[in-house]
């Protein structure tokens, strides 16, 4: 298989290359949309596990530490695999999702409201 990068590599190949690793090890059986919520939200915990307790203007510096860089890349990588394997269960087209999300999401922020602000579309 070639390496994967961003660059390179399709969201279609990601999926593919997680279906093939879950059917190889039958595992279909066990990723119900409830399990595969689950895990991704256990997954996101351990991401933000490597945060706790660090202020905000110091996250980037450990995203970026040498000690803690592989692990916190091991940790968005289960996100994402769950992610994709959570839209392959369900038959989610995710860039149709996401597109439509975006379009969603600049409706709720327009640029001319919502440019340097961090408050809820409500409060906008």
């Amino acid at each position: 298989m070639k390496p994967l990068t961003d660059a390179t590599t399709t969201v279609a190949e990601l999926r593919e290359r997680v279906l093939a690793f879950v059917h190889a090890r039958e595992w279909e059986q066990f990723h119900s949309p409830k399990n595969l919520s689950m895990a991704l939200a256990a997954e996101s915990g351990e991401l933000m596990e490597h945060f706790l307790w660090a202020e905000s203007k110091d996250s980037l510096k450990l995203a970026h530490d040498v000690k803690k860089r592989a692990a916190i890349e091991e940790e968005i990588a289960d996100v994402v695999i769950y992610s994709l394997e959570f839209a392959n269960i369900c038959g989610i087209d995710l860039a149709a999702a996401i597109e439509r999300k975006m379009a969603a999401n600049a409706k709720k922020y327009p640029v001319e409201k919502a440019r340097g602000r961090s408050e809820k579309y409500t409060e906008l």
